[in-house]
């Protein structure tokens, strides 16, 4: 599979493109459709799968469903659970916290998750907007327990990074490691 990426709209979101065989998912398709729409290119968009509904995870989701008549997914038509969309394998774990329809998208076979605004490199997203709550948000980096530290993270901003790294570096999941030692051995 092949991760596509273009940072759109004024708050550089992260737009992923998944590419597997002559298949396509969007991942969060923020602004300027006429950036993502390349990525596609001769491919068949599958589904659209939203991590959260703010403006500036969204704002081209009109334009893709107009051009592309294709299902979208979020927290709102999804369990929690695995999914084969035409092949392309996914877990959906929900992930409140930052908002209350936050979910997050494990490709297992790959090891990679897209995580929206759940976890950022080096810290997490704010948990202070409608919808938001800190409780919920800790609840969520829990569940990271059940996930290798070889896992890569796509965050709805900035860089990448591998759990493990942010079990080390990252404060918020710093616990974590000492949650998985204690797991493991019990």
């Amino acid at each position: 599979m092949q991760v596509k990426n273009v940072k759109v709209g004024p708050l550089k979101t992260n737009c992923y493109v998944l590419i597997d065989g002559e298949n396509a998912i969007v991942i969060d398709p923020g602004d300027e459709f006429y950036k993502i729409k390349p990525l596609i290119e001769n491919h068949r968009l599958i589904a659209v799968l939203l991590t959260h509904r703010h403006e500036d995870h969204i704002k081209a989701l009109p334009d893709i469903v107009r051009y592309y008549g294709c299902p979208v997914y979020d927290r709102n038509n999804l369990e929690e659970r695995r999914y084969d969309f035409c092949g392309t394998k996914l877990e959906v774990i929900y992930t409140p916290g930052h908002t209350s329809d936050s979910v997050s998208y494990y490709f297992y076979e790959y090891g990679f998750m897209f995580v929206g605004d759940f976890i950022f490199k080096g810290t997490i997203g704010r948990c202070d907007l409608p919808t938001g709550n800190f409780e919920e948000m800790k609840k969520s980096i829990l569940k990271m327990k059940n996930y290798s530290e070889r896992t890569i993270l796509y965050p709805g901003h900035e860089a990448f990074a591998s759990l493990g790294e942010e079990i080390r570096l990252n404060p918020y999941l710093k616990g974590l490691k000492w949650l998985l030692f204690f797991v493991y051995y019990s």
